[in-house]
């Protein structure tokens, strides 16, 4: 039977923290999620599954499926276990293949050699039983396999997204510092943002938050954005059944009358790069751009909503001195001009965080890259507050 119609287990990855935010997205799909990691959540599915994952998902890193757990010790009980499965039924003898790994083992202190020995297994085994090898190299434009190896235990993966899904593919310009898409999803599936009320995205640089606000208001899956998957070049891949799930994301995509997202920056260049994603994701129409300062930012009175900023934090961008005084611009004009919205801060650095003035409601835990960032969000109450 074809792998894309044949049970096993599926691991799907994502960036420490967004797990929760991952979790609830395969489960609204309909898929059961047998246990949930720090960095991914584990399920049972076929690889045609992996095709609706990949598409669907906007939180997800890679989507790998699972062809085998075995023990290992050495490099080459990687390569006696891969030499036996039969490679000759998953690739074709002129496909192109890449080896990717994550190995956490004291019998191996390169990784590269573990991908070696996976490359030879697979090479070695084709060329015995098709009398012809398929080439391999470091792009991930064909089919991939993954080695996940952890002290004795080795699990070998297909993996069906080749290129990280956590990269939407419609962000031609990235800007400075630009928040990764799966992350700037997972923070607004964070928020209170109920996807009908204006959105507020000053300071937005290359517009990768106010384009994921967007294609999440109206349903707009990542999987419209790409055309080449690791599953495509497996055997046994329906290109019709590609279609009709491309087909669906289509039909699903909703309309929301009078949402406003309004997106700002006092730099021209970031707005121009802005709206060339905005394009090229299809939303153009749907956000409002602005070049100015965000204390100049328009607030708009009716159906209030959130007000989101990403402000620089020091650890790549800006100083700390001017720094300090925009975060205190920022909490002094979220009291001022934001009342009836939630505000929502995304920042690396807690101490210029101290600078808002303003107690936070919650602090939810995120990483940007390496960074230990949180999203803090402030309820901005119009008028006095009652106690």
């Amino acid at each position: 039977m074809s792998l894309f119609e044949t049970t096993a287990p599926i691991v799907i990855t994502c960036y420490k923290r967004l797990a929760p935010y991952l979790e609830k997205e395969v489960t609204d799909l309909g898929f059961q999620v047998e246990e949930v990691f720090a960095t991914g959540v584990r399920l049972q599915g076929t690889m045609n599954d992996c095709i609706k994952l990949n598409l669907n998902l906007y939180c997800a890193s890679q989507v790998l499926y699972n062809l085998g757990t075995f023990s290992a010790r050495h490099p080459d009980d990687v390569y006696r276990f891969l030499s036996k499965m039969q490679w000759e039924d998953m690739l074709a003898e002129d496909a192109y293949f890449s080896v990717t790994s994550n190995v956490m083992t004291d019998s191996v202190n390169n990784s590269m050699f573990a991908n070696l020995r996976v490359k030879d297994a697979i090479v070695d085994r084709m060329r015995e039983k098709k009398g012809a090898r398929p080439s391999t190299g470091s792009e991930l434009k064909g089919a991939v396999i993954h080695l996940f190896w952890k002290e004795e235990r080795a699990e070998i993966f297909i993996d069906t997204s080749g290129e990280s899904v956590a990269r939407h593919g419609y962000r031609k310009i990235p800007g400075k510092a630009p928040m990764l898409e799966a992350l700037a999803s997972a923070t607004i599936m964070a928020s209170r943002w109920d996807r009908n009320s204006t959105f507020l995205n000053p300071m937005c640089g290359s517009g990768t938050l106010a384009i994921e606000a967007a294609l999440i208001a109206t349903n707009s899956r990542p999987g419209l954005f790409r055309d080449n998957y690791s599953f495509m070049h497996i055997t046994g891949y329906d290109e019709e059944v590609y279609f009709k799930e491309q087909q669906t994301l289509e039909a699903q995509i909703i309309e929301i009358p009078g949402l406003r997202i309004i997106a700002s920056d006092y730099d021209l260049n970031a707005i121009a790069n802005a709206k060339k994603n905005a394009i090229a994701a299809g939303v153009a129409n749907m956000i409002e751009f602005d070049v100015c300062d965000f204390a100049d930012s328009e607030i708009p009175t009716e159906n209030k909503g959130v007000f989101f900023i990403n402000p620089e934090y020091g650890e790549r961008l800006g100083e700390i001195g001017e720094l300090e005084e925009t975060y205190a611009r920022i909490g002094d004009f979220m009291k001022q001009k934001c009342g009836g919205y939630y505000g929502y801060v995304f920042t690396g650095n807690l101490d210029l965080a101290k600078k808002i003035g303003l107690k936070a409601k919650r602090r939810i835990e995120f990483y940007s890259g390496k960074i230990d960032c949180r999203l803090l969000e402030y309820e901005l109450y119009e008028g006095t507050r009652r106690i």
